[in-house]
């Protein structure tokens, strides 16, 4: 897999951070750290925190009703990349016994303000850091979009679940169980990657971020699209003129059966792209970095893949 410089990181106003550590006081923290550590059962539901909504829905499945989970980005219409955290967030973060995070430079603000608090007893779950991925390689290099590799969400999905039950024994065999059945639908994302890649493997594909790349490699296709131009758009910099037309002539070439873009983000070069793409009869699949309204995850993922199968078979 080609990996992408992490990307711009979820902004957090400092001004705000500050102002929200006065709000949140050290007690919640104080709280937080008895609930985590000494593997006492829970007195209430457990307090979770999300930087996404991707992942507050993945821990909500796998707590149930015994925990209460508070997504930071939950909003399809804002770009993660650009948004700026409130004293809200950071009051939430206080009294959080459980902070599931995505990590990769993907969303550092969560740990800043985490630390801001002072609540320092919280479980914290990375899915970078459970992902396996070096996060330091030798290039720099690192795809943060762990939500679209399937396999990271078991491991996260399993991390959750042996969090929580540290926190709430009592009840670990009820997480044990909800984290299974939830894999087990992972399982079938999985089997359709792998039914679609008997079809379609080697075929190019052209992308505008490496947002949706885990899902593309796990079906076989080639990224035909130049490391400059995704770089540059996720980067939001401008694109060089030559590395532009590189893009474009993908398009007219036959070098790619569909283009995956991230909606989330747009600007000339991806407009561009997308005319390119209309002009050479080549598909388009949308794709986002966040749960669509009242959408869950494995419904998002099923839409996503049905979306490319039909795609890719015109």
């Amino acid at each position: 897999m080609r990996t992408f410089p992490s990307s711009r990181r979820l902004a957090a106003v400092a001004a705000a951070v500050l102002a929200s550590v006065a709000l949140a006081g050290c007690s919640s923290g104080s709280s937080a750290t008895s609930a985590g550590s000494s593997g006492a059962a829970a007195s209430g539901p457990i307090a979770v925190v999300a930087s996404t909504d991707v992942w507050g829905e993945i821990a909500a499945e796998v707590g149930g009703d015994l925990v209460t989970v508070t997504s930071i980005i939950d909003d399809p219409s804002k770009d993660p990349h650009e948004y700026e955290a409130d004293a809200q967030n950071q009051l939430a973060l206080s009294k959080a016994s459980v902070v599931v995070e995505n990590g990769g430079g993907y969303d550092d603000f969560v740990d800043t303000m985490l630390s801001s608090s002072k609540n320092t007893g919280a479980t914290v779950v990375n899915a970078s850091t459970v992902s396996g991925y070096d996060l330091n390689p030798s290039t720099g290099a690192f795809n943060e979009h762990l939500w679209y590799d399937f396999p990271t969400v078991k491991k996260v999905v399993d991390q959750l679940a042996t969090s929580f039950s540290r926190i709430d024994p009592a009840e670990a065999s009820t997480f044990t169980a909800n984290a299974a059945a939830y894999n087990t639908k992972i399982d079938a994302l999985i089997a359709t990657e792998a039914e679609l890649k008997s079809t379609f493997q080697g075929e190019g594909a052209a992308i505008t971020e490496p947002v949706p790349l885990y899902l593309l490699d796990a079906v076989g296709l080639v990224d035909q699209t130049p490391t400059e131009f995704s770089e540059a758009i996720e980067g939001g910099t401008d694109v060089a003129p030559d590395v532009l037309a590189s893009t474009l002539a993908l398009f007219s070439s036959g070098q790619v059966s569909v283009l995956v873009y991230n909606e989330q983000t747009s600007g000339p070069q991806t407009e561009a792209v997308l005319a390119a793409a209309k002009a050479g009869n080549v598909p388009v699949v949308p794709v986002t970095e966040t749960l669509g309204s009242g959408e869950s995850y494995l419904d998002w993922m099923t839409g996503n893949l049905q979306a490319l199968k039909t795609a890719l078979s015109q």
